[in-house]
């Protein structure tokens, strides 16, 4: 649960998203602390991966009255994070803030997006070159670090179709933690996956969660893997948190109607 002694690392404020007419997200607040694991669950619509596709600026925010802050804030680190400062106020952030600001966030998606004609190796020291600006030697070092957590060092100099679709999502999931983002964001990492690779992929971020401090925000419709890995658990509906606790409340004992009825749904299939 949330120390309110500590910063947010990620903040919330009364953030608004639509697609045309359909509101995805209304006036959501919430504080994520640095180093804590949150799971969101819900019904597929509800608004989870909006939120992380905010967090990655391949979203913005949906203003209410103004292009200022009438749909909300993001907050990363303290600092406005959908927003800029200028001239005293915060305005809508240009491609140029957002592209400095997110490079503290990391995502792993439900498709690999590898590069199809780069080596495993290259595929994880490319952003490090050209983003972080690392020389090749630190990225490659990096990156065979890495490729070693997710148990793939044999493979570096495979192509990803050489790879199967869980040796490609760990590949990813070394690419994403290359850049030492500050928060990792991981969006239904297995459902692209056959059921038995599954566990293998969820065995690789059970790990990391205990052997970094970096903070994790997840949606998964794996339920088991949420339990294990998550401080907090919040579901949602209709964009809107319904509920959240920790894992153990959540799954042994959730409070709301709707929590009850989307776990027994979900548990049964």
């Amino acid at each position: 649960m949330q120390n309110p002694t500590t910063e947010p690392i990620i903040k919330f404020d009364r953030v608004n998203k639509s697609f045309g007419d359909l509101q995805v997200l209304d006036q959501l607040s919430f504080n994520i602390d640095p180093g804590e694991r949150v799971t969101l669950i819900g019904p597929s619509g509800s608004g989870k991966t909006t939120i992380l596709r905010l967090l990655m600026t391949l979203e913005r925010i949906t203003p209410v009255k103004s292009p200022e802050t009438d749909g909300g804030v993001i907050w990363v680190e303290g600092k406005p994070f959908s927003h800029m400062e200028k001239g005293g106020k915060l305005t809508v952030a240009s491609e140029r803030y957002l592209r400095r600001a997110r490079q503290k966030v990391g995502m792993v998606f439900q498709q690999f997006n590898l590069f199809p004609n780069m080596k495993v190796l290259r595929n994880v020291t490319e952003a490090q070159v050209h983003v972080l600006k690392r020389s090749k030697d630190e990225a490659d070092e990096k990156a065979r670090e890495l490729l070693d957590l997710v148990g793939l060092s044999s493979k570096v100099d495979n192509y990803p179709n050489q790879l199967s679709g869980g040796q490609q999502q760990r590949v990813a999931i070394a690419r994403a933690l290359a850049m030492d983002p500050d928060i990792l964001l991981l969006d239904e990492v297995t459902s692209a996956l056959d059921p038995e690779l599954v566990a293998d992929v969820l065995g690789v971020l059970r790990d990391v969660a205990e052997n970094t401090n970096i903070t994790m925000l997840i949606v998964t419709h794996e339920m088991g893997f949420a339990k294990d890995v998550s401080n907090r658990v919040m579901m949602f509906d209709q964009g809107t948190i319904v509920e959240e606790d920790t894992p153990e409340k959540i799954f042994s004992d959730p409070q709301e109607g709707r929590t009850q009825d989307f776990l027994r749904a979900v548990l049964a299939e």
